[in-house]
């Protein structure tokens, strides 16, 4: 399974009257790490849209186990799982806390889609060779 790290740390404007790390901002890191895992393969969303294709999120659930707190360090591991589902595409993230405890869980499911058919499509080539780099199937 081939999993991506991004680290972050929860900014003062982040954190409501708890100084807890505000839900809504949970998917803004769902979208970065993806983005960064990406990138990571030499490939960007802006490489894939110039190829002429899009990836809308079509659902996401999210579990809260912990607070992430303002100025903690929080790590993102980022896989991806379900490659059998295509042209749908899942990331699970979850998010560690400096002491290593696992906080939250997320899972966004994106879907591959043509903007100008506005129809769904499979993966294009460069794609592709990235998913077959060792995620689970």
């Amino acid at each position: 399974m081939n999993t991506h790290e991004t680290a972050f740390r929860v900014r003062y404007g982040e954190v409501d009257q708890m100084g807890f790390m505000y839900y809504g901002n949970y998917c803004l890191y769902y979208e970065m790490a993806r983005a960064e895992m990406i990138r990571g393969f030499d490939y960007t969303y802006a490489d894939l849209e110039k190829d002429g294709i899009v990836m809308p999120v079509v659902k996401v659930q999210s579990k809260y186990l912990r607070p992430a707190l303002y100025d903690q360090l929080i790590t993102i591991k980022t896989t991806i799982k379900n490659l059998d589902r295509l042209p749908f595409l899942s990331f699970h993230h979850d998010f560690y806390n400096e002491d290593k405890e696992l906080i939250h869980r997320g899972e966004v499911t994106l879907i591959f889609f043509d903007p100008k058919t506005q129809k769904k499509v499979m993966p294009n080539e460069r794609m592709t060779e990235i998913l077959n780099t060792g995620f689970d199937k």
